[in-house]
């Protein structure tokens, strides 16, 4: 799987996430809050959809997320497409109208991490509940003004990855992102790795 075809299948999620789910959602439910969900991620009030894979599910519709639109999309589950408006300044930057067309084994792929960011995030902090966040498309939480989480992958890393953000800069080989710490989970591995990744840089940030 090449690094294009992740990178184009990211940005489409991205673009369902933000237009298709959190944007309905909060404006019938006042929340942007998305979850991880097996296979893919979900809103977590109404309307309830679901993105499983290449796939948008709703009661009574299965949608391939290939040759479509966000607002064909959306017009056939029956939502108004378009981003939570006034929360945030940055995002998918996608239109309604934009082309989304994701590969369905990259969609899987990039499915896999959000879900094994989950894990290790329950993991490592069993009291606080993982949230995906339309306007980045990463799942995390914060402890103790520290960000952990994994990222669907953006402009400073294309594939998905897993970070360590301490709100105050941290110094030493371990931080060796702008904003704190963060390794591809491709390189990492799966939810066990993650879990020893976040423990390590909760280690490190508290000392």
């Amino acid at each position: 799987m090449d690094i294009d075809t992740v990178v184009r299948t990211r940005r489409a999620l991205h673009a369902v996430a933000e237009t298709v789910l959190a944007g309905p959602q909060y404006r019938a439910s006042g929340t942007i809050r998305l979850r991880a969900y097996p296979g893919g991620f979900a809103t977590s009030a109404e309307p309830f959809l679901q993105v499983i894979g290449g796939e948008l599910m709703a009661p009574g519709h299965r949608l391939a997320l290939q040759r479509t639109t966000c607002a064909a999309l959306a017009a056939a589950v029956g939502v108004e497409p378009g981003p939570p408006e006034g929360l945030y300044h940055d995002g998918s930057g996608a239109d309604p109208d934009d082309p989304v067309d994701a590969d369905p084994q990259a969609a899987q792929w990039i499915a896999h991490c959000l879900g094994a960011g989950d894990t290790a995030l329950r993991r490592l902090a069993p009291d606080a509940e993982p949230v995906l966040w339309p306007e980045h498309f990463d799942i995390g939480i914060t402890l103790d003004e520290v960000n952990y989480g994994v990222s669907a992958g953006d402009g400073y890393q294309p594939e998905p990855y897993a970070y360590v953000g301490p709100h105050t800069p941290r110094s030493g080989p371990f931080w060796n992102a702008p904003f704190g710490a963060a390794r591809t989970v491709r390189e990492l591995g799966g939810a066990d790795a993650l879990t020893r990744y976040l423990e390590e840089g909760r280690r490190l940030a508290a000392a």
